[in-house]
């Protein structure tokens, strides 16, 4: 198992978290992102900077990324897709997609898609808060602890 983040979105509370349990585990975890984002100096710990445009880094996860590897994403279609490939894809709120959920998801942002490009405001999500950080640290931990060989 590897760890893939989506690193342009994802919030430096999660980042922390995810440093820590690769440090913890040793398991490869690989930060995307359209711009240099710096890690702690550690082995298993890369960034990959890629050239910017839509879903560049997302691509590059995909196409890197294998079955059974984790995928940290807010991004729906990014998540179909890794969980396509029989990969993991957990959000930074701590939700787990899965080929049951998925296509849901994927529904509902298609829905918000429409209604913003309609000149609806939808509002973006809440603040990541504090029970989000324990809602993903403790699902992080489990998929750790029931996929690291």
């Amino acid at each position: 198992m590897k760890i893939w983040v989506d690193a342009d979105a994802c919030p430096n509370v999660i980042k922390e978290i995810l440093f820590k349990a690769a440090q913890r585990t040793g398991i490869e975890m690989t930060l995307v992102a359209n711009q240099y984002i710096r890690v702690p100096p550690n082995k298993n710990i890369k960034s990959l900077q890629v050239s910017s445009g839509f879903d560049v880094a997302d691509d590059e996860i995909v196409r890197r990324s294998e079955a059974g590897d984790l995928v940290i994403t807010s991004d729906i279609p990014l998540a179909a897709e890794i969980i396509d490939k029989k990969g993991l894809a957990l959000s930074p709120r701590g939700e787990l997609f899965t080929s049951e959920n998925i296509r849901s998801r994927l529904n509902i942002r298609d829905f918000m898609d429409t209604m913003r490009s309609s000149g609806v405001n939808t509002g973006g999500p809440p603040a990541l808060n504090q029970t989000d950080r324990q809602n993903f640290a403790n699902h992080l931990d489990r998929l750790l602890t029931q996929h690291h060989c």
